[in-house]
């Protein structure tokens, strides 16, 4: 027998219905008007008349965007850091969190190398100690500044844990009775079980080296080496026209540079845009399984 839902019940849902479209429309708007702008006339958008739709359809901005050399320039650098960063945290996730997730009769010192993680969510040594470090390392105005001290991200690695101790103790145990050691048992038991958990992590971690803009201002000496979202903070949000060419200084003006920046921040979004759709559909179960259990 199927229960009918009461008025109660019918409002309530509509309420959700309602507060989550709301909430979709405040996120999807910004992007759209950001877009609107971006194709339409300098004129159009100078007069503040562009709302949701292009006034005066053209593409001049997209096109002197795709120009620069250095805006794809710290494009590419920005896709390599995502790539190396994106794959460096996934390796050091699994490698952090597969001992972790092991009792304590298992791993003697599980409670002591967790509760070091834990410390480093809670305090940090700030700006300029970390600055002289990589300084000192050598690390300084190359890419691997901008990735290796944020390789082992911990609320990632207490998710992973969390994941990996919710799976079936039998799988295990039946591997180590063929003979299997904890690293084939991590690789070809574990992390294939772990998939929706993985695609979750990937996804915080592509959007966090996408979107990080402030390290690559500290760490890169020359414009040259900045990421995209360094570049566009000091290209868009504090622009500099004394540092650009006469032609490019006419070009903007023919523009206008609210049609510029609206082009430029809608590419650097893009890429993030393209991946979501892909990994959504595992955000929700990853997050939820690996939270659940402690």
């Amino acid at each position: 027998m199927v229960e009918r839902p009461t008025l109660s019940r019918k409002a309530f849902i509509a309420l959700n219905y309602t507060a989550l479209t709301v909430l979709s429309l405040l996120c999807l708007l910004p992007l759209v008007h950001m877009l609107a702008i971006s194709l339409s006339s300098s004129t159009a958008a100078g007069a503040g008349m562009v709302k949701l739709w292009p006034i005066e359809f053209n593409t001049k901005a997209y096109e002197y965007v795709l120009q620069k050399d250095q805006f794809l320039d710290s494009l590419l650098i920005s896709v390599k850091r995502v790539l190396l960063g994106t794959s460096l945290n996934l390796l050091l996730i699994v490698l952090c969190a597969y001992p972790l997730s092991k009792e304590v009769k298992a791993f003697k010192l599980r409670t002591v190398y967790v509760w070091l993680f834990f410390i480093t969510i809670l305090f940090g040594g700030g700006l300029i100690p970390t600055y002289m470090v990589i300084q000192s390392t050598g690390l300084l105005n190359s890419i691997w500044a901008l990735i290796i001290p944020n390789a082992v991200p911990v609320f990632s690695v207490v998710l992973m844990l969390n994941f990996f101790r919710g799976l079936p103790r039998e799988l295990e145990e039946s591997a180590f009775i063929d003979g299997a050691g904890h690293f084939t048992i991590m690789w070809k038991i574990f992390v294939p079980l772990s998939l929706p958990a993985l695609a979750t992590l990937t996804l915080f971690s592509i959007v966090g080296h996408w979107n990080a803009w402030f390290d690559g201002i500290i760490y890169m000496n020359t414009p040259t080496k900045y990421p995209l979202q360094s570049y566009l903070q000091t290209a868009v949000i504090q622009e500099d026209l004394a540092a650009m060419s006469v032609n490019d200084q006419k070009l903007i003006k023919e523009i206008s540079n609210k049609t510029f920046r609206a082009a430029q921040l809608f590419l650097g979004a893009l890429p993030v845009l393209l991946v979501y759709p892909f990994l959504q559909r595992f955000f929700i179960s990853g997050i939820v399984m690996g939270s659940v259990k402690g």
